[in-house]
């Protein structure tokens, strides 16, 4: 227990500093210019602060910002996709730092429903709560005393102490830059500027609370007499620059859907009569006696957000001027300077809030209020990998980003299956599993019913569109597309199907107590793929999120899904079922070194040593296994023109161009990675069931259920299940995928 005290202890004592006065904040601020920056500076700082990531999105291959991926939180609210977006919000950030325009605009996030909009604001919170914590990301205010300015000694404990009770914070995080003269400000601010690439601005005077705690010093220091009346208004005894961690009321201001009030209480508090009663205002109201608890008091000195917009569109109209100009009121006297970077949150219901008027032309109301919104659109996720991720997020505690070395990797991650606990109707736990490619399905089709369907690559689906969306290129044998070679403009991602939807359904069957699906097997339920497609199309039609017409769309999206996993599932049953029968890549090396000297005409050297060509060796693999050739293409052992052909077009090339790709190195045949030749490639990969047939002349697909003892199909069975089982199959999920697969093959078996 003592380890943990302490470790809250480290992190608190990390987090906070003790009080400096205002001279020490100027030196602080001069060696590390960071911790005087304006609102959208210090937001720009945070997100660039922890780094970017390179990602493949809709094809394109995109640098993230790490902060969206909320490492503060451990990804728990991690904004998955929608990079591009993001991107532009950073660079509009960056301009209106600079100053260099729409300083005047209010960022707005635009989307459907569950499309990870609530996800930036939370990860908008933790990132700054966190950056706050660091040492470039301190972020302080100033407290005042004004009780040490009298002589009645009765207020403190001894000469020299003050109670800690008669210091009162800013209610509105005003900057400490603020206290100075606006001349003396200029030139602090022209010395911190001098090697500043993005300028800091602090145009705020002080907040009306301590403008009433510095004109009360003022007048006491005045009238009694006194010289230096700055210094002595600013004497640590009186003010106090303090540290604090930014979180929702410190920093950041939020206005949700339920809160109520009027347009100023909403937007920067309201007074409060009793207090009004008793602080001595000599027949004015006090600022002091203000409750600061409107969003933009909450949000100054960094960021202010409107969330579900629609519902305060009352409200948009009165922060009109507040970016250009930096200014609200409290009362018809008393005004308060502003810095905070305003963004407000949507569904498209604002749409239509704002479109109320357009047939107005030229007389439409809104009309201003919509020149100042800079609207940045949500959408949803196109990437099937992507998706994988959300639904294993929402359906499990899982939060850590999904980060590969390669798609390979990722592609395995979406593959995946997964075992889950559950409480039964009994008040018992029982065990449910989504088999392998159940997680996958469910997120293909909702991709793809998220796709533009007349906006498609070439003359392939939307499955390719996908496919190609995700890793950035479709992969067909040797011939490699890659996704910059079209040009897609539809409107992918502004509809389909809610991940919201597809948690349900999955839920739905994971949860479900009807009798046992497959009570012969070892858990209670198996979901298979098509248990999710069947039930996700199954309640299209009455869900009422979607339109008869949407629904009637999505359903014929759901064929080529299927299509699309049962091969996915047959290439699984296939390289288990072959797995001792495979070509290993030491035979494929040997193969093509004989074809590398047989181009050169010359022996080559190798790790095995000199190698002459050898016409039969390569005859035996062509014909065995990569089964393009008979007899009939060879003449004995030499090859005829198409056999040539293929080897200098397939084999050759794809070396010279593996030469040429390392050219900074030594290049020697036996460094050549032959799994980087497609057509190579594909031989070690790919199986068939002619193979099967060639292998297993017993074999009988009709039998696999349950197979006859002592049979070569028995055989074939217990090795693919036991296969299966070290690729991620447990063996109720091997067992269940083998039988579809079999039923299937044994249509077409003869």
């Amino acid at each position: 227990m003592t380890d943990y005290i302490r470790a809250g202890d480290e992190e608190l004592s990390g987090a906070y500093e003790e009080p400096m006065s205002l001279e020490a904040y100027v030196e602080r601020a001069l060696s590390r210019p960071s911790v005087a920056s304006h609102a959208p500076k210090y937001l720009l700082e945070a997100i660039e602060s922890m780094g970017t990531r390179t990602v493949i999105e809709e094809g394109e291959e995109r640098e993230r910002y790490r902060f969206f991926d909320d490492p503060a939180n451990d990804g728990e609210h991690a904004i998955l996709g929608n990079t591009a977006v993001l991107n532009g919000f950073v660079d509009d950030l960056r301009t209106i730092a600079a100053d260099r325009g729409k300083r005047e605009k209010i960022i707005w996030f635009d989307g459907p429903t569950a499309t990870g909009k609530s996800e930036l604001k939370r990860c908008l919170i933790n990132g700054l709560r966190e950056y706050s914590k660091t040492d470039p990301g301190r972020r302080y205010t100033v407290e005042w005393n004004v009780a040490s300015a009298t002589e009645d000694r009765g207020l403190s404990y001894g000469d020299e102490i003050d109670r800690e009770d008669d210091w009162y914070e800013s209610p509105v995080q005003s900057h400490p830059l603020s206290v100075f003269p606006e001349g003396v400000r200029s030139t602090i601010l022209a010395d911190l500027n001098e090697d500043g690439h993005v300028p800091i601005r602090v145009d705020a005077d002080l907040d009306p609370f301590c403008r009433e705690a510095y004109d009360v010093l003022e007048e006491r220091y005045r009238r009694n007499g006194g010289t230096n009346l700055f210094s002595s208004i600013t004497d640590p005894r009186h003010l106090r620059v303090k540290n604090y961690v930014v979180d929702v009321g410190r920093g950041i201001g939020v206005l949700h859907s339920e809160d109520d009030g009027s347009p100023k209480e909403r937007l920067v508090g309201s007074w409060m009569p009793g207090m009004l009663r008793e602080l001595d205002s000599r027949g004015r109201k006090n600022p002091q006696a203000f409750s600061y608890d409107g969003v933009l008091s909450q949000g100054n000195g960094l960021l202010t957000i409107v969330e579900d917009a629609s519902q305060h569109a009352d409200l948009l109209r009165k922060l009109l001027n507040v970016p250009d100009e930096g200014r609200v009121k409290l009362d018809k006297g008393i005004g308060m300077d502003i810095d905070t970077q305003l963004l407000i949150i949507s569904n498209p219901d604002l749409d239509v809030e704002l479109d109320q008027y357009a047939d107005r032309n030229g007389r439409d109301p809104l009309k201003a209020l919509k020149r100042r919104l800079d609207k940045h659109e949500f959408g949803y996720l196109t990437n099937l990998s992507l998706e994988s991720e959300l639904i294993r997020r929402e359906l499990t505690t899982e939060t850590a980003v999904w980060e590969a070395e390669g798609y390979a990797d990722l592609e395995a991650r979406v593959r995946e299956g997964l075992a889950l606990s559950m409480r039964d109707g009994r008040g018992g736990v029982v065990e449910r599993e989504l088999a392998p490619h159940t997680v996958e399905a469910a997120a293909l089709y909702s991709v793809v019913t998220r796709l533009d369907g007349e906006d498609t690559p070439g003359s392939r689906g939307l499955v390719d569109k996908a496919l190609l969306f995700d890793q950035g290129y479709l992969q067909e044998g040797d011939e490699r597309i890659e996704a910059d070679e079209f040009e897609f403009d539809g409107d992918d991602g502004s509809h389909g199907v809610p991940v919201t939807y597809t948690r349900d359904v999955i839920a739905d069957l994971l949860q479900s107590d009807a009798d046992r699906q497959h009570p012969d097997l070892p858990v209670e339920r198996v979901v298979m793929p098509d248990d999710v497609l069947d039930a996700m199309a199954e309640g299209l039609s009455d869900a009422p999120v979607f339109s008869r017409a949407e629904a009637a769309e999505y359903e014929n999206r759901l064929a080529v899904v299927k299509s699309h996993v049962y091969d996915r599932q047959e290439a699984d049953v296939l390289d288990a079922l072959l797995a001792q029968k495979g070509v290993d890549e030491a035979t494929v090396s040997e193969y093509v070194e004989h074809v590398f000297a047989w181009a050169n005409d010359e022996q080559v050297d190798t790790d095995r040593g000199p190698v002459d060509p050898d016409p039969l060796l390569m005859k035996v693999f062509e014909t065995a296994h990569l089964g393009r050739f008979g007899e009939g293409a060879y003449d004995g052992a030499a090859p005829v023109d198409r056999v040539e052909e293929f080897r200098h077009e397939k084999v050759i090339t794809a070396i010279n161009r593996y030469a040429w790709e390392n050219r900074d190195e030594d290049f020697a045949i036996e460094n050549v990675d032959v799994s980087e030749i497609p057509v190579i490639r594909a031989v070690l990969d790919a199986h068939d069931w002619n193979d099967v047939q060639r292998l297993f002349e017993e074999f009988d697909p009709t039998q696999w259920t349950d197979p006859p003892a002592d049979t070569e199909t028995e055989r074939c069975k217990e090795r693919t299940i036991e296969h299966l089982q070290t690729q991620g199959y447990t063996p109720a999920s091997a067992e269940l995928t083998s039988r579809k697969v079999m039923r299937e093959v044994s249509y077409r078996w003869d």
